[in-house]
């Protein structure tokens, strides 16, 4: 799986669990050779984002926009998340300033417009049972999962009126505008976080290659407070801020 590294990327520790799958290599990619030396790659993950305009110029810049459309039509999997799925999209439209407006990579026929408020909550949603019937898509096992997860966006994300009425369309993968796929399957957007914190979805995807659950970042953060607390004298941290 190569997740490219742009400038502003964010939420970083999502993708943490990935390390602990058997038979699973996890590579940060900052440019098409990157991802050349990494053949044959099953996944392209577009992560979230600080400045999604600002980041999809420099993924320009870079020439990566090639490499991951031709990826995409080759049928290789490619899942944005936040403000990758708005690159995803056809156009971001910003009225307020917040981000900046910019021509998508067009890989589904969305547009994000930002808000002047921004989304910030805890989110359970099911995935469209529809996934299923995308039977080549590496996606399609998340059919009817529940996931619980995390959102932190300023964009709003629908489907370009005028494609869908010319046929071209985005399926909802997750209710009320949170997940996107194409026809194949192949392209999937969320508005998420945590896909790979979530248990059940990465039993879903991974299969019965897991020895052991995927830990989530409460659970490391809670056990190296236990650590902590084994190994540290009383009080010596507060000695230290002191």
């Amino acid at each position: 799986m190569a997740v490219i590294a742009y400038p502003r990327i964010s939420n970083l520790d999502e993708f943490q669990p990935l390390k602990n799958i058997p038979g699973l290599r996890l590579q940060w990619v900052r440019s098409p050779a990157d991802l050349v030396g990494l053949k044959p790659i099953d996944w392209i993950i577009l992560p979230g984002s600080k400045h999604t305009s600002g980041d999809l110029a420099w993924l320009r810049a870079q020439g990566l926009d090639a490499a991951i459309a031709h990826h995409a039509q080759q049928g290789g999997a490619v899942l944005g998340i936040c403000g990758g799925l708005q690159m995803l999209g056809q156009a971001l439209i910003d009225p307020h300033g917040i981000d900046g407006n910019a021509s998508g990579l067009g890989l589904l026929p969305l547009v994000t417009v930002f808000e002047t408020n921004k989304t910030v909550r805890h989110t359970q949603a099911c995935f469209s049972a529809a996934l299923a019937a995308c039977t080549a898509s590496p996606f399609a096992p998340l059919a009817g999962v529940n996931v619980t997860g995390y959102e932190i966006h300023h964009g709003q994300t629908q489907q370009r009126a005028g494609l869908a009425q010319a046929g071209t369309m985005a399926y909802a993968t997750l209710p009320d505008g949170l997940g996107w796929h194409n026809a194949q399957g192949n392209i999937l957007g969320l508005y998420v976080h945590g896909l790979f914190e979530d248990a059940a979805a990465v039993q879903a995807l991974f299969g019965g290659g897991l020895e052991q659950p995927v830990p989530t970042l409460d659970s490391v953060f809670e056990g190296l407070a236990d650590y902590v607390q084994a190994h540290f004298e009383p009080h010596v941290l507060d000695a230290l801020i002191r």
